[in-house]
């Protein structure tokens, strides 16, 4: 670490060992990029940015950088240099650990680094992009979430494919059970309790639910009725059926608001 005025702080051996992942160069990804074609496509987009956008239109240069990262590994998207779960304030220092391949999981496990195959979750805090970058456990499926210029403007990408398209996004969303991207989107304006959210808050106090089921590309929007107050809604799938609720606090009591089906025929997905 580097004090203020410039001088090191003096550390014991115990303590350099520790952080030895962390002082390395955080742009030395050529041996992962070199057998990754996708990843070096994608780092060299992104890096370009400034001369493809006065080329083809930051229009184009935003739906191109979207399917790039729709087709990247975890470690194509450290590569780039974005914040992860690990610290959101700075590109990943380990790349000799996150560049390796990812080890086997039991059960459902997030990755966050420094982890063989890179964290499943990044952020990006300081460009006008603000990507989120979400995967599933598996890196079978994964959310491409750009937010610049804010939850009416949004878009989010579901394994390549459009979704909630004409939405207001919220700034984040994530997966349940490694199935289903769960992310919250402006609700009805006629809705007799709706007003300003809280500070902070990218959307209005009511919101609607979006859902999508990445196994089926089916998506739901499940919007609040007049009686129902969702401020902070939760979704929880269990034997086949998604539930509802209002709020966390209404989670903890048991109170469901909506029910619907998600396994069996799509018809029958009545929400």
């Amino acid at each position: 670490m580097r004090w203020p005025w410039g001088a090191r702080k003096r550390e014991e051996p115990e303590a350099r060992a520790a952080g030895a992942a962390d002082e390395e160069d955080p742009g030395d990804w050529d041996q992962w990029l070199a057998r990754s074609p996708e990843g070096a496509e994608l780092v060299g987009w992104w890096r370009d940015e400034r001369r493809l956008t006065a080329r083809f239109g930051p229009d184009h240069y935003r739906e191109r950088l979207a399917a790039l990262l729709s087709r990247a590994a975890p470690r194509d998207v450290a590569a780039m240099g974005l914040g992860c779960s690990r610290r959101v304030d700075r590109p990943c220092r380990a790349p000799g650990i996150c560049g390796r391949d990812p080890e086997p999981a039991d059960g459902l496990r997030l990755r966050s680094g420094p982890a063989p195959g890179a964290c499943s979750r990044f952020i990006d805090c300081w460009t006008p992009h603000e990507i989120r970058v979400h995967f599933t456990s598996d890196d079978r499926h994964r959310a491409v979430l750009l937010l610049r210029g804010g939850p009416d403007a949004a878009r989010l990408w579901v394994d390549g494919a459009p979704v909630g398209e004409g939405e207001w996004l919220d700034d984040g969303g994530h997966w349940e059970q490694d199935r289903f991207y769960v992310i919250r989107v402006g609700g009805p304006a006629d809705h007799p309790a709706q007003g300003l959210g809280d500070i902070g808050d990218w959307l209005y106090r009511i919101v609607s639910l979006l859902v999508y089921d990445a196994e089926r590309a089916l998506a739901h929007l499940l919007v609040p009725g007049p009686d129902e107050r969702w401020t902070d809604p939760v979704l929880r799938i269990h034997e086949g059926t998604a539930h509802v609720y209002a709020t966390p606090a209404a989670e903890q009591a048991g109170a469901v608001d909506r029910c619907f089906p998600v396994d069996g025929p799509e018809e029958q997905h009545q929400v």
